[in-house]
Formats: C-alpha cells, structure tokens, sequence
C-alpha cells in the first residue's frame, strides 16, 4: 500500500466475505493524471502482485479530481529527453514506452475483473488504461480522444490494435482528425462497455464491497454490478452516430493522401464537431497521417502483443525524428501552437520515411518487448 502523497495510491479493501477489491488511483490531478514512468510502474507492480492471489476479487482503477481520469503520457519529460538525446533515441523514452506497453498489454490479458472509472478526460496514455480493461465506464463528463496528430506523436497505447477494430472506418477517422468524443460516442463505437451517471461512483464500490465474491464467476459478478448502475439522465448525443456514413465514405479511400483530402475537402454543413476534427487535421503533422494510416492498415492484421511490438519500434523512432519534439514544443513548451513540420502537406511525405518508422532499431531478441507475450 503506498502513502496518500504517492503519484499512484493503491489499496485492498476488504469484503465483508473476507475477499479483497484492489484500488489503484491516479494521483496526480493538478497535472490532469498524466501518466509519468513512476507511476507506471506503480501500476504494474500492484497488478502483477495481485494477478495471482485468490483473495484479491476484482480490480478498480479510478483517478483523483473531477477533471481527468488520465489526460496522456508525461511529453514534457519526454521532451527533455528527446532534446538532451540530439537526434538519437532518447534511453528514456525506450524505458518509458517498454513499461507503459507492458502495463496496458498486462491489463488486456489480466485474469481478474479490471473496473476503470474513465470520467473527465481520457486521452492518450489515458486511452492505453481504458481500453485494455475488461469493464471500462464512461460518465456524462467523459471526453476521450487520440489527439497525437497535434504533437507529430500517433495513436499508440494499443491504438494499433483497437482503432482497426472499431466499427467501420471510425478508428481511422478518430486517429487522423483527434476528433473528441463524448460517453455515448465511446459506447456506440465499443470503447466503454457502459455509459453511467457521474454520480454514480459511490453505488459502484458499494455493490462491489457487498458482492459475494465466494465461490463466484467473478467477471459475472461485476457484469451484473455494472449493468445495474443509472445512466446519466440527460441522454448524450452521439455525434459518430450522427455522421457515420459520412465517416466511413470519407474514410474508404485506399491511401492516405485521399483520404486527408477527402476530409480537408469536405464540406462539414457548420457541424462543429467535424470542422474541430477538420481544423485538426489540417494543423497537425502530414508524417503522423501517414503513419496512422500505416498503423491501422498493419495493426488490423496483428495480434495485440505484435501491434505493441510494432508501436515500441514506431514511438522510438518518433523519439529520433524531431517531429514529435517539435510538436510538443510548439504546444506546451514555447506555446506557440504554430509547429514546424517537416513536411506541408501529406503529398509530400516520402514513403521511405515512413517506413523508417517502422524499421526496428534493435534486433529481434534486443527488442525491449521481446518477451511480451510469450508466458500468457
């Protein structure tokens, strides 16, 4: 059990029929719970201790503050490390990308129910925690979304693999336009398994306490608690919903360059859902187009473990380029929002870039996840 100081604080909370539900917190709320490598690391130890112990019954991972269950990764550290590492791949960012997959690959295949409590922003690193679990909730507050395009990043954490994986072409919208989306979006597409109340927090771990955990389908147990819980009184309007045939006409081309001109192009009727998704995507960074294209194109074919492999070697790479450094100077360093691209438009990029991203830098038994995996 860490301190009440701690970025990460974890916890068993007894039953009364003598089981344990295992409590993991983000604890940073002034920083929006961005997830730095303690933190991560925090995360892992406590599931690793408890994957195994018959007592534990199931997990919750909620975050401190109303703001944000976890607005991404720490890029300003990866920043500094990108800057002082001067075009080579920053140690940092291999250490810091080996540990955040590892931990989201861990929670996708953990044998106990993992309940995450996604209100407020969820972004990102945020996405990479929601997404693996096996009983993921959005509330009325929720506001996911995959906004690497704006930083000359993509949309790791296991994007390779769920972004393909969302109903139509969706996934690869979301990832090139950063579009943000709301509770019922992420219920109709399949990110969150339930759309409950924000007030609901309290009735949850109340139903989880009391639950017999004896003897139990303990994933059975906590379909049924989740099931029970109130959805938000006021209904969300889903604005995928809304425009999916749209989505997935814009979205049907078989390159990249079509397709980002096909939503550039697009004429979005005054919605201002899909001119925000539109103005994104004409300022972000034509190399992260490519390569969100890439990774839904390669990730639809891969198993989970392949598509993190696949994004160590993609977010090291970034790491090396100066495209991500850029963007993240641009956006919270100097501020300025006005980054440097190395390319203006996607016409320009050349292919042979883009496949250096995805070109290893490590051979096959260096590789930091080469072993992700392989005991599962």
């Amino acid at each position: 059990m860490h301190n009440e100081s701690a970025v990460v604080k974890t916890s068993e909370l007894k039953t009364p029929c003598g089981h344990y539900i295992g409590l993991v917190t983000l604890n940073k709320p002034k920083a929006l719970n961005a997830l730095d490598l303690d933190m991560a690391l925090i995360m892992l130890e406590a599931l690793t201790s408890w994957q195994d112990r018959e007592d534990i019954a199931c997990i919750v991972v909620d975050a401190e503050g109303d703001k944000a269950f976890c607005a991404g990764g720490d890029i300003v550290s990866m920043y500094n490390a990108m800057k002082d590492a001067d075009g080579e791949i920053p140690a940092f960012l291999e250490t810091f990308f080996k540990t955040e997959y590892t931990l989201d690959f861990t929670i996708h295949h953990y044998p106990k129910p993992i309940v995450v409590w996604g209100a407020g922003i969820v972004m990102g690193g945020g996405m990479g925690l929601l997404c693996g679990a096996s009983h993921r909730i959005a509330t009325q507050t929720s506001k996911l979304a995959m906004p690497e395009i704006s930083i000359g990043l993509y949309p790791d954490v296991g994007g390779s693999y769920f972004l393909p994986r969302l109903p139509g072409n969706t996934g690869l919208f979301l990832g090139l336009t950063g579009a943000q989306i709301n509770g019922a979006d992420a219920h109709y597409v399949g990110m969150v398994d339930a759309l409950v109340d924000n007030s609901e927090k309290p009735s949850l771990m109340d139903k989880l306490m009391n639950a017999e955990w004896r003897d139990v389908d303990a994933h059975g147990v906590v379909d049924s608690i989740v099931g029970s819980l109130t959805m938000p009184a006021d209904p969300l309007v889903s604005n995928v919903e809304q425009h999916i045939e749209n989505i997935n006409l814009w979205c049907s081309g078989d390159n990249v360059v079509d397709i980002v001109n096909t939503i550039l192009n697009a004429d979005m009727q005054d919605d201002k859902w899909l001119n925000r998704a539109q103005a994104t995507l004409k300022r972000g960074s034509p190399i992260t187009a490519h390569l969100v294209f890439e990774q839904c194109k390669r990730g639809a074919l891969l198993g989970l473990a392949d598509c993190f492999k696949m994004e160590a070697i993609m977010s090291c790479r970034c790491g090396e380029s100066g495209e991500f450094q850029e963007g993240v100077r641009a956006l919270l360093i100097d501020k300025d929002h006005s980054p440097a691209w190395k390319y203006k438009r996607v016409e320009e990029v050349p292919a042979s870039v883009i496949e250096h991203f995805f070109t290893s830098p490590w051979g096959e038994s260096s590789h930091p996840l080469a072993e992700l995996g392989a005991v599962k």
